[in-house]
């Protein structure tokens, strides 16, 4: 049995992640491929309630050292349980998020370590990585208007409630990545209508559907 494929999404708040992995969901199917969808961190039972103690605003201040190894947990559990089986078994796996994200949320916002991560990711995933990456990339402030509007000032998340600043460097980290890893992520223009974002993915995942 052929090994299925893993596609990851990402990108900061508001870019449409969440639309887009049910449009790559629904096309995955149409090609008659069966399909896991997923996201980080989270996935599992166990997953889930580390995302929450993550999300939470009200959580006690969290070091990021404390913030970086509780999405390696979540992570090496979501792997375990849900990624290697799916794949092993020939599923197509679409996730939202995945390791890109640390890079830049962690990485690029916390100012962590590119090294230390690059130690956890080799350590938790082994030589797994995804097969395509799309990168939803949008201005910050058109990302946070969108994130705002659909949660509204109250329901905003730990991540979410941060200040534009944090934003930016999260977003110049994930096109850090995209110069690093050129033949695995490739950029998506999240500004544009959602039938022409929609285009670009289909035209980026052509070549995995051949």
């Amino acid at each position: 049995m052929a090994r299925g494929k893993f596609i990851t999404l990402e990108g900061i708040e508001g870019v449409g992640k969440t639309t887009n992995l049910a449009f790559i969901k629904t096309l995955l199917q149409q090609h008659k491929l069966q399909v896991v969808a997923t996201r980080e961190p989270g996935g599992t039972l166990l997953a889930e309630k580390i995302r929450h103690l993550l999300l939470d605003p009200d959580t006690e201040l969290l070091s990021e050292s404390a913030e970086l190894l509780l999405i390696f947990a979540a992570r090496a559990q979501h792997l375990k349980q849900v990624i290697e089986p799916a794949l092993a078994q020939g599923l197509w796996v679409v996730c939202d998020r995945f390791t890109d994200a640390t890079y830049a949320y962690q990485g690029g916002g916390r100012n962590m370590k590119a090294s230390t991560i690059e130690w956890l990711e080799q350590w938790v995933q082994g030589n797994l990585r995804p097969d395509l990456t799309l990168l939803l990339d949008a201005p910050v402030e058109i990302g946070m208007a969108r994130a705002k509007m659909r949660r509204g000032d109250l329901d905003l998340d730990r991540f979410e409630q941060e200040q534009r600043h944090f934003f930016e460097h999260v977003r110049r980290a994930y096109l850090l990545q995209l110069e690093l890893h050129p033949e695995r992520i490739t950029l998506i223009k999240a500004n544009q209508p959602l039938a022409e974002v929609q285009h670009a993915i289909v035209a980026a995942m052509r070549p995995l559907l051949r």
